[in-house]
C-alpha cells in the first residue's frame, strides 16, 4: 500500500522526546541504573556519544550488551503505536506488559494499544552477539566480507561488521521514528493502493482505497494534475469498504531524470466525503530494459528512451545516528545531482534508506537502483525466515509505491558471485527460494519495475563484464590498462572504479601517508595482500611515468598532487570510453559515492577511502573528475589507433543542440600546429562521431600512429562552443599522445580575484596548457577543480566560502572573507598567488 502522507481526523504524535537509555548485562536488569538522555529516532552509539561514553573514532562493540530505551506517554482511549524501525533484536512492553518481539530492523510495527492516563513505554535491544551462537545452521559456504557469520540468520545490517570497508559502529536502537496515532475522523483509512504509468503520451494512474466505517452510499473523487475523477463505491463487508478510480491524463507531463528532461510530479488528493488523503506525489514515467541483439545487454530506457546510467554507489550519511530526514540526505543528494549524476545504488551491505530519500530522488530527477538487503552469504529457506523477508519486500515496495525515481529492484549484492568464485557447482549460485519470494512481492506491488536477480549476475560466470550487469574493477583493482574498459565489453557496471581517492586537503596533522593509523583507514578487501592506495599507486606510475614509492619519501608534496589527479583521470577516461557512441556499455556506479568513516578527529580525516566526496560532504578531486564526465552535453576524444582520432559527441538533453566544434594540437603546450572548426548539430537524446581527419583538409597524425618523425604536439584539444550564445564554452576534452607527464615549465598563469561581499572568483589564463589545474585556499574552496585549461581560453571559476569560525553555514559571515590563495598545476613550476580586496 502506497505511504498515506495525513488523513484528516487522523492525529500524529511523533515520540521524539523524553527517551531516557540504560545498558545492562545480557538478559540482566537495568533496575537503578541511571539513564542518560537519548534522541529517537536514534541510536545507542549516538546516545552514549553525546554523553561522552562512546566515541566514533575508535567505536566500542554495542552488541554484547543490552540497552533499554524508555519514555513516558499519556492519553485516554485507543491508540495506534508505530515502530518505523527497531535495530534489532527488540521487545517493547508497556506498563511491564509485553506487545511487541521484534527480530528485523527492516520491518515496522503497529501496535494497538489502549491508555488510561500515564503509561510507560520500553524497548530493550537484546544483545545481538548472544542470540547469532545460539543459531545453529551450516551454510554451503563462509565469506570473508563480514562476521561473524551468523548474521546470516538475522535481518541486520552489515554496516559495522565488514573490516576494511566501514568503521565497526554497531547499530542498536530506534533508529527510525516511533509515533502515537489517534484517529478522530468519521472512518479510517487502511491503504491505499497507487500506481502510475506512462505510454508515450498520456499519463495513467490507478488508485484503491480500502477504508473503515465509511458510510452506505459515500461518494468520494480523487485529484491529480489539474483533473478529478470519482472515486467508485465497491461495497461494505464487515465495517470495511473500497473504493476505486482510474485516470487517464492526456499529454501529462512526464517524469525524467534530471539529465534528459524534467523531473515533473504532480500531487495526488483523495476525498472521501469530509476526509481528505494526501497521498504525496507522484510522476509519470514509463521503463523498459534494451537487452540489445545478442540478448545480453542491459541498457534502461526511460519513456522509450536510452539512459545512460552515472552515479554512485550510496552510504550512509550518518553512520552513527543512521538519520532518515530530508536535512541529512538533502546536501548529499544535491551533490550527486551537481554532478551529474541520474542514479545511485543503495546496495546491499547498507539499508533501506527513509522516505525523504525517495522523496528527494524523486524531486532531483535521480534513479535508484535499490538491493534488497542480503550480500555474500548463504541465506536460510525455513519459512519464517522467508515470512520476514516478504513482509520487509512488501513494505519496502509499498512506502515507496509511488515514487518515480525507484527504477531497478535488485535481490541483493554478490551473493552468487562469492559462491562462484569460491568454486562452488554452478547450481549452488542461486537461491531460489530466497529470489521467488522477492519477485513474487515486486509483481505484485511495482510490476513497474526492472528486476535483477542479483548484482552482479547475467553472464556465463555472475562476475563477467560482456553480459548482464556487473561489478566491473579490471581498471581498478585488477590493475588492467584503461583499453580494458572497451576489451571487457561492459554492459552495465553497478559497481566500477573503486580506489583509494585522496581527499582536497590535508587536514592539520596529518603524519606521513605511509603512517600505520593512516593505512588503517584505506580501504582493503579482507584476506588479500594488498590495498587500494596499491591500485592508486599503480596508475600513478602507469599515467604519469614515475615511481610512487620514491616519490613519496623524496617530494612528498608532488607525490600528493598527482594521486589527487591520477584517480579522477582514470575515471573520466574510462567513463569518456563507455559513453561514446559505440560502445556495449549503459551504465557505471562508482563505488563509492562517500567516505564511511566519521568526521572528527583523525578518523574522519587520515586515510584514503573509496568516497569521492569526503565523510564531512567535502567533494574530492575525483568528484571533480566525475562532474566533468557525467556531463549531459559532452565531446569525447578517443585513440583510435591508425584510424586516428575520434570526437564523439553526447546529447542527453531533450532539444538539439547547435554548436561549434574547435579541435586544436599544441606544441609544447603553446604553438597550434593544427587547427580546425565545424559548426555541428548535435540531436536530442543522442550522440555522434566523426573522424577528427574530417574537420582538416590535410593530413595531420593526431595520435601518433604512423611516426613519421618526431611528434609535432604534446596536446589535443576539442572543444565544444554554443553558436547560439558567442562561442560559450560547453565542454571540452584533451587528449595527451605522449601522455600526462607534461614537463614542468613556466606557464604564464594568471590569477585575478573579482568580486565583493562574498560573491568572489577566480578568472584564470595561461600562455601554456596548464594541467589540473587547482586553487589552495583556508578560507574558500573552489567551484571546479583539477581541470585542464588551454592557452586562449580563460575560465571563471566561483570560489565557496568554507564552513568554519564565522562562516558556520558556507555563507552568513562570507562579506567579511577574502579570497588568499594560490592557483596550482601539475606542469607549473611555481604556484600563483592571489588575493582579493577587502
Amino acid at each position: 500500500m502506497a505511504r498515506i502522507r495525513a488523513v484528516t481526523g487522523q492525529r500524529r504524535t511523533l515520540l521524539d522526546q523524553g527517551w531516557t537509555l540504560t545498558v545492562a548485562t545480557p538478559g540482566g536488569s537495568d533496575n537503578g541504573a541511571e539513564g542518560i538522555p537519548a534522541p529517537v529516532p536514534g541510536t545507542a552509539a549516538q546516545a552514549l556519544q553525546a554523553a561522552g561514553l562512546w566515541s566514533a573514532e575508535e567505536p566500542a562493540p554495542l552488541h554484547d550488551r543490552d540497552v533499554v530505551y524508555r519514555t513516558r506517554l499519556t492519553g485516554h482511549g485507543p491508540r495506534i503505536l508505530r515502530f518505523h524501525g527497531l535495530a534489532t533484536i527488540a521487545e517493547v512492553r508497556l506498563d511491564g506488559e509485553r506487545i511487541l518481539t521484534s527480530d528485523s530492523m527492516y520491518l515496522a510495527h503497529e501496535v494497538p494499544v489502549t491508555l488510561n492516563g500515564e503509561a510507560e513505554l520500553s524497548i530493550r535491544f537484546h544483545a545481538l552477539h548472544p542470540v547469532l551462537a545460539a543459531k545453529k545452521g551450516r551454510a554451503r559456504w563462509r565469506p570473508k566480507l563480514a562476521e561473524p557469520a551468523g548474521l546470516r540468520f538475522v535481518r541486520t545490517t552489515l554496516l559495522g561488521h565488514m573490516p576494511g570497508w566501514c568503521p565497526p559502529i554497531h547499530a542498536v536502537g530506534p533508529f527510525r521514528p516511533v509515533e502515537l496515532v489517534e484517529e478522530t475522523g468519521p472512518c479510517r483509512v487502511l491503504g491505499a493502493d497507487l500506481r502510475s504509468g506512462y505510454d508515450g503520451r498520456d499519463g495513467h494512474l490507478s488508485l484503491r482505497l480500502t477504508v473503515e466505517g465509511a458510510a452506505a452510499g459515500a461518494t468520494g473523487s480523487v485529484e491529480v494534475a489539474g483533473r478529478t475523477a470519482p472515486l467508485v463505491f465497491d461495497g461494505v463487508g464487515n465495517g470495511v469498504g473500497g473504493f476505486h478510480a482510474d485516470l487517464t491524463l492526456p499529454g501529462v507531463e512526464p517524469w525524467w531524470p534530471h539529465t534528459h528532461g524534467e523531473p515533473v510530479l504532480h500531487g495526488v488528493t483523495a476525498r472521501i466525503g469530509s476526509v481528505e488523503i494526501d497521498l504525496g506525489r507522484v510522476g509519470f514515467r514509463s521503463l523498459d530494459v534494451d537487452r540489445g541483439p545478442d540478448g545480453n545487454g542491459f541498457a534502461l530506457l526511460v519513456n522509450g528512451v536510452r539512459v545512460f546510467c552515472r552515479g554512485g554507489c550510496w552510504v550512509p550519511v550518518d553512520l552513527v545516528g543512521l538519520s532518515s530526514d530530508r536535512a541529512a540526505y538533502e546536501p548529499e543528494l544535491r551533490r550527486m545531482r551537481e554532478a551529474g549524476a541520474n542514479m545511485v545504488r543503495v546496495g546491499g551491505t547498507m539499508l533501506y534508506e527513509g522516505d525523504a530519500f525517495f522523496e528527494l530522488c524523486d524531486e532531483l530527477g535521480i534513479l535508484v537502483w535499490q538491493d534488497a538487503m542480503f550480500a555474500n552469504f548463504d541465506y536460510p529457506t525455513d519459512p519464517a525466515f522467508l515470512d520476514s523477508v516478504r513482509e520487509e519486500i512488501a513494505q519496502l515496495l509499498d512506502r515507496s509505491q509511488a515514487s518515480p525515481s525507484l527504477a531497478v529492484l535488485c535481490g541483493g549484492s554478490e551473493m552468487e558471485q562469492q559462491a562462484a568464485m569460491l568454486g562452488l557447482p554452478r547450481a549452488s549460485w542461486s537461491q531460489p527460494a530466497l529470489t521467488a519470494v522477492i519477485v513474487e512481492e515486486a509483481a505484485a506491488r511495482r510490476p513497474d519495475l526492472i528486476r535483477v536477480a542479483n548484482s552482479p549476475s547475467g553472464g556465463a560466470l555472475p562476475f563477467i563484464a560482456n553480459a548482464g550487469v556487473t561489478h566491473y574493477y579490471g581498471v581498478g583493482a585488477y590493475m588492467k590498462p584503461l583499453e580494458d574498459a572497451r576489451r571487457a565489453g561492459v554492459r552495465f557496471a553497478s559497481e566500477c572504479l573503486a580506489f583509494a581517492n585522496l581527499p582536497e586537503d590535508d587536514p592539520l596533522g596529518v603524519p606521513a601517508l605511509h603512517h600505520p593509523r593512516w593505512k588503517e583507514r584505506v580501504p582493503r578487501d579482507p584476506g588479500v595482500s594488498w590495498d587500494f592506495e596499491d591500485v592508486r599507486e599503480h596508475y600513478l606510475e602507469t599515467l604519469y611515468a614515475v615511481d610512487p614509492r620514491r616519490l613519496r619519501y623524496e617530494d612528498p608534496d608532488r607525490y600528493r598532487r598527482l594521486s589527487r589527479a591520477v584517480t579522477g583521470e582514470v575515471m573520466q577516461a574510462v567513463f569518456d570510453e563507455w559513453r561514446r557512441p559505440g560502445s556495449t556499455c549503459a551504465g557505471g556506479l562508482v563505488w563509492q559515492w562517500r567516505d564511511p568513516w566519521p568526521s572528527g578527529g583523525w578518523g574522519g580525516g587520515w586515510g584514503a577511502g573509496w568516497g569521492v566526496v569526503a565523510a564531512d560532504g567535502t567533494p574530492k578531486p575525483a568528484w571533480h573528475a566525475l562532474k566533468r564526465a557525467f556531463r549531459p552535453l559532452r565531446v569525447i576524444l578517443t585513440d583510435e589507433g591508425v584510424n586516428g582520432l575520434a570526437v564523439h559527441l553526447v546529447n542527453d538533453a531533450a532539444q538539439p543542440v547547435e554548436a561549434l566544434l574547435r579541435l586544436t594540437a599544441w606544441r609544447d603546450g603553446a604553438v597550434p600546429v593544427l587547427k580546425a572548426e565545424r559548426p555541428v548539430t548535435l540531436p536530442a537524446r543522442d550522440a555522434i562521431s566523426l573522424p577528427a581527419a574530417e574537420l582538416s583538409d590535410r593530413f595531420f597524425d593526431t595520435t601518433y600512429s604512423y611516426r613519421f618523425g618526431p611528434i609535432p604536439h604534446d596536446v589535443v584539444t576539442a572543444q565544444l562552443l554554443s553558436a547560439e550564445r558567442e562561442a560559450e564554452p560547453i565542454d571540452e576534452s584533451h587528449y595527451f599522445p605522449k601522455g600526462r607527464s607534461l614537463p614542468r615549465s613556466d606557464l604564464g598563469l594568471t590569477a585575478v580575484v573579482e568580486g565583493q561581499e562574498g560573491d568572489w572568483a577566480l578568472r584564470l589564463a595561461t600562455a601554456r596548457f596548464a594541467c589540473s589545474v587547482h586553487v589552495e585556499d583556508e578560507r574558500f574552496q573552489a567551484e571546479d577543480a583539477w581541470f585542464h585549461l588551454p592557452p586562449g581560453l580563460e575560465r571563471v571559476v566561483r570560489l565557496r566560502p568554507r564552513a568554519g569560525p564565522g562562516v558556520t553555514d558556507g555563507t552568513a559571515s562570507a562579506g567579511r572573507l577574502v579570497p588568499n590563495g594560490e592557483v596550482h598545476a601539475l606542469n607549473a613550476l611555481a604556484p600563483v598567488r592571489y588575493r582579493g580586496n577587502a
